[in-house]
């Protein structure tokens, strides 16, 4: 939370599209965000949501997807890769100083839930480091979005200098 995933998404998916490279962004958060009967209900939908999404974009002739999520283990990675079929996965880890994260979300999160969100940045900071599930990681600290996001997509092999 606050790493920059929805941002980097975003430019990224800006510099494929004035390359002219095919692809799809997805910030899977935004796929699962209800408040449903039963619990644990919310991840089993967002994972339906995004095998609809995908079958829609792979019948439209997309092959590169770009995901946006904080993947907490290595059972949630491995769901992710077989519901969106990929040949192969690359994942990115952008990191950030803790409080510079806390005040991106607090800058973010003005509602209710401010505090929580805010109080959940360096748990999941530590989630994340105990997971180690990155090919590689990207610092989005007192750099351009652009430079983060293009830095991204060097590394992941999907475009050259």
């Amino acid at each position: 939370m606050g790493a920059g995933k929805t941002s980097v998404l975003a430019e990224a998916s800006d510099i494929l599209s004035l390359r002219h490279i095919v692809h799809a962004a997805i910030d899977m958060d935004a796929l699962g965000l209800a408040h449903l009967p039963s619990a644990g209900g919310n991840d089993s939908v967002m994972c339906r949501n995004l095998e609809s999404i995908c079958g829609n974009y792979a019948a439209s002739g997309v092959t590169r997807l770009l995901l946006a999520r904080a993947m907490e283990d290595r059972a949630e990675l491995e769901l992710c890769q077989s519901i969106v079929s990929a040949a192969k996965t690359t994942v990115c880890r952008l990191t950030a100083g803790i409080a510079t994260m806390q005040q991106r979300v607090r800058a973010r999160e003005l509602g209710l839930l401010q505090q929580q969100y805010v109080e959940r940045v360096a748990t999941l900071d530590a989630i994340l480091d105990r997971a180690r599930l990155e090919d590689f990681a990207v610092i989005n600290e007192n750099r351009s979005v652009s430079d983060v996001a293009k830095e991204m997509l060097l590394k992941a092999g999907w475009i050259s200098p």
